[in-house]
């Protein structure tokens, strides 16, 4: 009998268990139609499943590994190599095109004797092979970079799960700030170096317009109006002729060569002022990375000791747990 008044009981308990839960749940609705009584004759619609659309686009997995993609990718520094490889291809094509059109026109109109010019010559194909060199360190260093954004992206660690930080790593994200501080000055050297070219080109382009001019057109002076092109430095005091005037020199400025020159040494000067932006920009990014790697490491050092201690303090407990057990 005792068996059965107590199984008795416990149905009791469990069905008047049961009612509270069905009277709460039935307050709760009508609290819920009380407060919005708009909503007594809604139906409910179930959602449809993710095996009522075969659409493989409508997965979730799918959205999910897009969006982490996409907040893995470090766009400060994608859009400071961007800027770096343009300012650089700039720089490079133009400036190079721009040196062998500025070698012709002395050949043809201010030193008609190729010993004059020699060392010039020289010096424009030297300077050819090291915009070469130029571009190619350039590519290499901007997806050096670029990587080095990628793996130093807070998204990227938090996509890799766990991330722990080394002294060879600070070691070389501390080198790669302090190399790209030491381009960025050179740069700021090459781009004050690329606005000479610019400079004379708008001398004599400026000179040109003065002859085109119509008030010295009527005059006998325009013969008198020269541009002597020694005074730059760029050839010997002794070469001949050195000096273009009037007519001579308005032909001169018509001449595909003098044109193209000097537009592409301005774009080439756009270029390494891009550069440069592009370096100061990659020079914050550097910075602030390796700040955070710093801050990584002093929390990766706290952590450690953190679950060492949490792990003495087990040890601790379970020991005297087996000491309680073995006096009982």
């Amino acid at each position: 009998m005792k068996p059965a008044m107590e199984t008795a009981a416990e149905e009791n308990t469990e069905q008047s268990q049961e009612r509270k839960v069905n009277s709460r749940a039935e307050m709760e609705i009508g609290r819920y139609h009380w407060m919005y009584p708009g909503s007594k004759n809604h139906q409910y619609h179930p959602v449809p499943t993710l095996g009522d659309r075969a659409s493989p686009l409508s997965s979730p997995g799918c959205f999910e590994c897009c969006i982490k993609c996409l907040g893995g990718v470090p766009y400060a520094s994608l859009v400071a190599t961007i800027l770096c490889f343009s300012g650089v291809a700039l720089f490079c094509g133009c400036g190079h095109v721009a040196l062998a059109g500025t070698v012709a026109i002395l050949e043809q109109h201010f030193s008609t004797n190729t010993s004059d010019h020699a060392l010039l010559s020289e010096v424009i194909q030297l300077m050819q092979y090291v915009i070469y060199g130029i571009a190619s360190f350039f590519f290499l260093y901007g997806i050096i970079l670029l990587a080095e954004g990628f793996y130093t992206t807070s998204a990227v660690k938090e996509l890799h799960g766990e991330f722990k930080t080394t002294a060879c790593g600070r070691c070389i994200s501390g080198m790669f700030v302090f190399l790209t501080y030491v381009l960025g000055v050179a740069w700021l050297g090459v781009f004050g170096f690329s606005a000479v070219p610019v400079f004379m080109f708008y001398n004599i382009w400026s000179t040109c317009e003065v002859i085109k001019a119509p008030q010295t057109n009527g005059t006998t002076g325009v013969e008198q109006i020269c541009v002597d092109i020694r005074q730059y430095g760029i050839i010997p005091w002794n070469a001949l002729p050195g000096k273009i005037c009037g007519s001579a020199l308005e032909n001169i400025c018509n001449t595909n060569e003098f044109y193209m020159s000097y537009h592409l040494f301005i774009v080439a000067c756009a270029g390494a002022g891009a550069t440069v932006i592009a370096l100061i920009h990659f020079l914050m990014i550097l910075s602030s990375n390796w700040a955070y790697l710093k801050d990584a490491s002093k929390m990766q050092a706290y952590q450690d000791i953190k679950a060492k201690e949490e792990q003495e303090l087990q040890d601790i407990q379970s020991r005297s747990k087996e000491q309680l057990n073995s006096y009982t």
